[in-house]
């Protein structure tokens, strides 16, 4: 057998087959091989793992194909994808506590805005062009009502990977349900509009992202004593923030990963308004006191997947987060606080808390009551897939996990965890998220270390990943 070495290729014409949806612009943009460079193995890799992380196609069916020409030293590339539906609907119905709760949103993602103002662009909704619209409303009558609405454009300009996200939503609780005319009547209502930019790093690598956004949210408490600020039950209260993730990752894939990491690192940080303005914060009255909330949060995200055998992965994850006061007189703020336990669905709360799933205790149960300004939380998940249908995505998993949250950064012990094991499974259907129930089992105490444990409790996932 004789081998010679020829010389290396390069590359002629890079192509694309099977968008039937997607513009060819939208996925160019995204290919690392382009014509001229010399073909590397590397780069076809990563432009596979690119195409499947934009979401718009099966990734189990992006296929690269090389055709080289020995004559000229010359190859062509190729990469044949499947579309798939991104777009999601949401409806939900359900009665609790005496009350009927409804949910109506809708996720046009690959959306398009220039399609909108063509004569044939609605087909049967404008899209091609990568961008996100996000419309959301849940209401339950008197008692709450939330609305949300939000737009990325993933290339502002397009011609460098740098995404504009604009955001507004407006909250509004009433646990008494009583009408506006009634002095017992109780109410929170929060709104707010936010502004950040996303960009692609190219150091330490360029699967670094940063993201810089700008928010201003405004509480407004009409006798509302659900909060435990002791006496604040009237006011407006202010919350202008900027907020910094810097992030890496490395995944295969979004729906079932089989390799690669996930990091981030977050700081919600807002101005120091007790130490630029000359008051007795300790006994200045909660309007006044609160009227600018203030604090710096920091939070940590780690993931790791690692595959074991065939589809088989093992997944590891690590959390942390710390709300931060710059004035001891101030105190720590009584917004943005961290609530662990449960399936980690906001539900109806809309004090600018945080809402930590943690499997195996009921919601918001291992936390302080007036929530927690410091929390970790430990998980150890395999998973293995039913079937990757790209219409509908299954896999089951066991996990072990825990953690706690503490009231005061003086408490904590990073290991002093509520702890539990379980089993669930998940489903993904691009109509409608990723859907799923976990069955776990707590084994420790809620309240008193002497205690029962907190025993089996199942938990349902709606659009959103443990």
């Amino acid at each position: 057998m004789r081998i010679r070495e020829g010389q290396p290729a390069r590359i002629n014409r890079v192509y694309v087959t099977g968008n039937t949806r997607t513009n060819d612009h939208v996925i160019m943009r995204e290919i690392r091989t382009k014509p001229g460079q010399l073909f590397s193995r590397t780069d076809v890799m990563r432009t596979t793992r690119e195409l499947a992380n934009l979401g718009y196609f099966d990734p189990e069916q992006i296929v690269p194909n090389p055709k080289p020409d020995p004559e000229t030293g010359m190859v062509d590339i190729e990469y044949s994808v499947v579309e798939r539906s991104t777009s999601q609907i949401e409806l939900q119905g359900g009665w609790g506590a005496g009350r009927i709760v409804g949910t109506f949103g809708v996720t046009f993602d690959n959306f398009s805005t220039k399609q909108m103002f063509r004569e044939n662009g609605w087909d049967p909704l404008p899209q091609g062009d990568g961008q996100r619209i996000s419309l959301r409303a849940q209401s339950n009558g008197r008692f709450f009502q939330s609305y949300n609405f939000s737009f990325t454009e993933p290339w502002l300009g397009g011609k460098k990977p740098n995404s504009l996200t604009v955001s507004f939503y407006h909250s509004r609780q009433n646990p008494t349900g009583l009408p506006r005319d009634d002095p017992d009547r109780q109410q929170l209502s929060i709104t707010g509009v936010g502004a950040g930019i996303g960009r692609r790093l190219k150091w330490p690598d360029d699967y670094f992202t940063l993201y810089t956004g700008i928010n201003l949210q405004q509480y407004d408490l009409y006798n509302y004593r659900n909060l435990f600020a002791l006496g604040y039950t009237d006011g407006q209260s202010y919350n202008f923030n900027l907020k910094f993730i810097l992030g890496r990752s490395s995944i295969d894939q979004p729906i079932y990963p089989r390799r690669g990491s996930n990091f981030s690192i977050t700081a919600q940080i807002t101005p120091p308004f007790s130490l630029l303005i000359d008051e007795d914060w300790a006994n200045v009255e909660p309007e006044v006191k609160y009227k600018f909330i203030e604090y710096h949060k920091w939070k940590f995200n780690g993931e790791w997947y690692t595959r074991i055998i065939g589809d088989l992965v093992f997944k590891t994850q690590i959390q942390f987060g710390f709300l931060g006061q710059y004035n001891r007189e101030w105190g720590y703020s009584p917004f943005e606080r961290f609530y662990v336990g449960g399936d980690g669905l906001q539900g109806f709360v809309l004090d600018g808390r945080e809402v930590i799933g943690l499997r195996g205790y009921p919601n918001n149960a291992v936390s302080p009551g007036t929530g927690g300004v410091i929390f970790d939380k430990f998980t150890l998940e395999m998973r293995y897939p039913l079937t990757l249908n790209p219409n509908s995505t299954i896999y089951g998993l066991v996990f072990a996990e825990g953690g706690n949250a503490w009231g005061d950064f003086r408490e904590f012990k990073p290991f002093d965890i509520k702890r539990s094991m379980g089993f669930g499974v998940r489903i993904f259907m691009p109509m409608f998220g990723m859907l799923g129930v976990d069955f776990g089992y707590g084994y420790d105490p809620i309240a008193s270390p002497f205690g029962a444990p907190s025993g089996w409790q199942t938990h349902f996932i709606l659009g959103q990943q443990f």
